[in-house]
């Protein structure tokens, strides 16, 4: 397989509400420093592919908005390789659009499809399993996706079953996709083994996903067909702008990953973790000896232990007597949630949104 049939797709189109206040429509979680590292989200995820293809492989899908960010924050990155989707249409969509755009572009391109936002701790051992996932797809006519080996009964992932008995050069096919269980379910789940948590992260060659897509997705993949003369030239946004609103709103995973039956998984494990919330933030952030993560300006923190901790540079925050709390100070907007309660986060972006307006997301 030659690496430069290979091409990496990151998704960077969110809004990242369930990181409100700190993320907002106008400056998502994609490109912030969540972590306190010096990078941002989409700037960490760029460096780690620069390694699996070549750079000018690498193609970032996002809002049409948000070009400009992506433009700042990497600026070797070739404009032609920003995707800009006009409306945000869910990840089944993006997918499509980047999928068909290189393969008028490259019939033999075999695409890593990957969210902006993961953390992945082990470099090394996601270059392996990447490579491995390029190369059974080359191979295959196959939908591939990397499972992650569950550490413990979450109720926040989706989960994979697979055919653990017939895993083939570390390969399984897929039995069934299971959205969020309770946690009794979650328990089930990995006592029995035969479950991996589902990373969002997947690899096709175009040609295997096009027919598939076809297949499962026939009034989305006509949509896409309709703009074959437009991929890669200047007149492709305008045609895109015309022909999107004609595609519906719909994950990749609905879409396709739960339907087809050439599915198969990479049971991996490569440090991975799905930073999509303040509590999966808190758990991979520096903490002090009290358990507090504190990232920020001038924090004094008083006789609290176990929060998360966010803070603007310039403002002195005194944070005394919370345990278990998330504390998130920005110019205008100040959140104070316990951290049991942070999934209701998406319901306070709800409720601001009808009773106060947009001024404040």
């Amino acid at each position: 397989m030659s690496i430069h049939h290979n091409y990496v797709a990151i998704m960077a189109g969110g809004i990242g509400s369930r990181f409100w206040p700190e993320s907002r429509q106008h400056l998502p979680k994609q490109f912030l420093d969540i972590l306190g590292t010096g990078r941002t989200f989409i700037q960490e995820t760029y460096k780690r592919f620069k390694d699996i293809c070549p750079k000018e492989n690498i193609y970032i899908v996002t809002h049409h908005s948000y070009e400009h960010l992506v433009r700042e924050q990497i600026p070797e990155i070739d404009p032609a390789n920003i995707i800009k989707e006009p409306y945000r249409k869910n990840t089944a969509p993006a997918a499509a659009y980047v999928t068909y755009k290189l393969k008028a572009l490259d019939p033999k391109a075999n695409i890593i499809l990957a969210p902006a936002d993961h953390l992945i701790l082990d470099q090394r051992s996601f270059e392996l399993t990447a490579f491995q996932g390029l190369d059974f797809a080359a191979k295959n006519d196959a939908i591939l996706t990397f499972g992650i080996q569950p550490t413990r009964p979450d109720t926040g992932y989706g989960y994979i079953q697979y055919q653990k008995d017939d895993l083939q050069d570390g390969v399984s096919k897929v039995k069934v996709f299971t959205e969020k269980p309770d946690i009794e379910l979650a328990r089930v789940f990995l006592k029995s083994g035969d479950f991996v948590w589902n990373s969002g992260i997947f690899v096709w060659n175009v040609q295997t996903f096009t027919k598939a897509f076809k297949v499962y997705q026939p009034e989305m993949a006509e949509v896409f067909e309709q703009a074959a003369s437009a991929y890669n030239t200047p007149k492709e946004y305008t045609v895109m702008e015309r022909l999107y609103t004609q595609c519906t709103n719909l994950s990749i995973d609905y879409g396709l990953m739960e339907k087809a039956a050439n599915v198969y998984v990479i049971p991996s494990n490569f440090g991975w973790s799905d930073l999509g919330t303040w509590e999966s933030a808190y758990e991979h952030s520096e903490k002090d000896y009290l358990g507090n993560a504190v990232t920020g300006g001038n924090v004094m923190v008083v006789d609290a232990s176990e929060c998360m901790i966010k803070t603007s540079k310039d403002k002195l925050v005194v944070v005394q007597g919370l345990q278990n709390f998330i504390v998130v100070d920005t110019d205008d907007v100040l959140l104070v949630c316990e951290r049991s309660k942070e999934q209701q986060i998406k319901d306070y972006v709800a409720e601001v949104k009808r009773n106060i307006g947009e001024q404040y997301l």
